[in-house]
């Protein structure tokens, strides 16, 4: 595994100016943010997607001794990326719902620079290495970690104590202060009719390494990890994969077990496999900077949207990742 990475706004007082995607005219005159920015969905009834807290990511460990995992049914979006040993760990993107118990809450990586910092979200975290700490705070990037009363360690026999840490995710939005405002749009939504995929794929391999491959299936409209941790009930099934595939390096410092630490750069560009509706279509896609928006981009560079919806995005190794699919 070593060998292989190292080779590697608010609309005016007309109201056809307020019908834009993202926002709708109310009675009084103000306008309502109307679309969630982690899924593209439709806010219902009279609420409002601008909130008080920022977009939190827990990041969840993604291995046998995190079953079960938690929270992870009321997740927007999550993103999975290569750790040291050839597993990976999830950032859980929680935002329009905020879960009473999220976890089991583990260290943070320099990878999650460019997976937070497009919406200004703060992770949530069991801590990190110092080299972890210092690309994070270079970059803008805040978190909450254990001296925060909401994500403490919960000794109840379900984990061992290393994968023991639980968040309150719901607690710690309630302490949020500040202006309601709306994070941009994490990726570019369009409609379900949009999405010019026609090649059939019913079942996907998504590779990290030879310690990891997701193994994902199309059924009831919804995509399902047939190899996930998720408790029975709080499980994620998102409408669109995304795979993205990245480039990685590795960080100075190894992990207690002295394995080296991957870090996946989520910027510049790619290639890119995109799932919907049991089809699939091949694509590029570009970060112009890890604090800018995703984009993506069809062979002869037309813009290419993601149907609203929830999504898991997997940062796929160039080096040593794959991604696989069968029709049936």
């Amino acid at each position: 595994m070593a060998a292989s990475l190292a080779l590697t706004a608010c609309g005016g007082s007309d109201d056809k100016k307020a019908d834009t995607p993202d926002q709708q005219k109310v009675a009084s005159g103000t306008t309502l943010d109307s679309t969630w920015p982690l899924t593209g969905l439709d806010v219902t009834g009279s609420g409002s997607a601008a909130q008080k807290h920022p977009v939190y990511i827990a990041k969840i460990d993604n291995t046998e001794a995190s079953n079960p995992q938690y929270g992870l049914g009321k997740a927007d979006m999550v993103t999975e990326e290569l750790v040291e040993g050839g597993i990976t760990r999830l950032a859980v993107f929680f935002y329009s719902q905020l879960p009473t118990k999220a976890g089991p809450i583990r260290s943070m990586r320099a990878t999650d620079v460019g997976i937070a910092s497009p919406v200004g979200a703060k992770l949530i975290t069991s801590g990190a290495a110092p080299y972890t700490y210092n690309a994070l705070k270079k970059a803008g990037v805040k978190w909450i970690d254990m001296n925060d009363s909401h994500v403490k360690r919960v000794l109840d026999g379900t984990h061992d104590t290393l994968h023991s840490v639980e968040a309150d995710v719901a607690a710690i939005g309630a302490g949020a202060k500040g202006k309601a405002t709306r994070p941009t749009d994490y990726f570019p939504w369009g409609k379900e009719s949009d999405f010019p995929g026609k090649k059939k794929a019913a079942t996907i391999a998504a590779r990290f390494s030879p310690a990891r491959t997701d193994n994902w299936r199309f059924q009831g409209g919804k995509y399902v990890l047939q190899n996930s941790y998720m408790a029975d009930g709080d499980v994620f099934n998102p409408a669109t994969i995304v795979a993205a595939q990245v480039k990685t390096s590795i960080a100075p410092y190894t992990d207690p077990a002295g394995n080296p630490v991957p870090v996946s750069h989520f910027n510049g560009k790619g290639k890119a496999w995109i799932f919907h509706g049991g089809t699939m279509i091949r694509a590029t896609w570009e970060k112009k900077g890890e604090n800018a928006p995703i984009s993506f981009a069809l062979p002869g560079g037309k813009e290419l949207t993601i149907p609203a919806g929830k999504v898991w995005l997997e940062l796929v190794p160039k080096n040593g990742g794959s991604v696989t699919f069968t029709k049936k």
